[in-house]
């Protein structure tokens, strides 16, 4: 556990809540200032609680960023549920994310029903999201709708992840409710969450661009296994030995519940499979530093979201 510089640093843990596709993963990755959440226009893209971790001077926060609250349809759909419930009740602030652009309906009540009914007791504040997308009027609007939503005694803060508007002010709010203590993880850490649950995301995030919309809610990653070898340096200095790069080999399976949906992902001779490959290689190696190699396969799990034997096996 890493020393706090002085009596008065702060940390704890805040879990951002709300419908699918409120902005959450966004915010998650513009408040650590790096790429450790999946972000998509489709609902419900993240499956895990990541964790990312801010460091400031006086302060630390470890962010949860989990999947968005839903009615299920499915067990997944139950699944995911009961991680964010279970979210609630372990983390000292939960920051309810509701868009700007969009007024608050049945689905935000709701979810602000279970959280007070799970943890009565967890600071509650709210977040209007996507605020470069209305006028000012607009969110001043939302502001004082989600203030009526929470309660008076919540603070209600608006911000852009995209634009970085606001983000520093949020963080320096959820500090402030925050207890006294020493840092939980050392300077510089990013985030606790496995390599392979965050390039399994991220091929999953290529995989889902553009897609249709029966898709999304079908499709789960696996990293089979990471393999590093030595690979020559294509250009080495003139007279020298070809100097050797560290390079992974990253073997993947992406899973889908029908065979039309296996040749989505593929799409004509293997032409989308090889651009989801090329997105995430990028993705991947601007975070890890490390040059990768994608192998990926598509195979068929039939119905897995509903089949409790293949969610243990996809890792859920």
């Amino acid at each position: 556990m890493a020393d706090a510089p002085g009596p008065e640093f702060r940390s704890g843990f805040v879990c951002f809540v709300g419908r699918p596709n409120t902005g959450k993963s966004t915010l998650t990755n513009a408040m650590v200032g790096a790429k450790i959440a999946i972000t998509s226009s489709r609902p419900q893209t993240t499956r895990h609680t990541i964790r990312g971790i801010v460091h400031r001077a006086n302060y630390q926060l470890i962010l949860v960023d989990t999947p968005g609250l839903h009615r299920p349809r499915t067990l997944l759909g139950q699944h995911l549920n009961d991680l964010v419930r279970d979210t609630y009740s372990e983390v000292d602030v939960v920051a309810l994310c509701i868009p700007a652009d969009e007024k608050i309906g049945p689905g935000d009540r709701w979810i602000v029903e279970q959280i007070r009914q799970v943890a009565p007791k967890t600071t509650l504040l709210g977040v209007v999201t996507k605020i470069d997308k209305v006028s000012r009027d607009e969110v001043a609007g939302q502001l004082m709708a989600v203030s009526r939503l929470l309660g008076e005694n919540a603070d209600v803060v608006p911000v852009s992840a995209v634009q970085g508007a606001q983000v520093d002010i949020l963080a320096d709010v959820i500090a402030s409710k925050m207890p006294e203590g020493p840092a939980f993880y050392p300077d510089g850490e990013l985030t606790d969450e496995p390599e392979e649950t965050l390039m399994a995301e991220l091929i999953r995030e290529a995989a889902l661009e553009g897609v249709r919309d029966e898709l999304p809610h079908s499709l789960a990653v696996v990293i089979e296994e990471i393999v590093p070898r030595e690979r020559e340096d294509e250009e080495p200095a003139p007279g020298r030995e070809k100097p050797l790069k560290e390079l992974l080999d990253v073997h993947a399976n992406l899973y889908v519940e029908r065979p039309s949906q296996k040749a989505i992902v593929i799409g004509k001779g293997g032409a989308r499979l090889k651009e989801v490959g090329t997105n995430a290689r990028k993705q991947i190696e601007s975070i890890f530093g490390t040059r990768i190699y994608l192998h990926l396969h598509v195979k068929v799990a039939k119905d897995w979201q509903r089949d409790p034997k293949q969610l243990r096996k996809l890792g859920f």
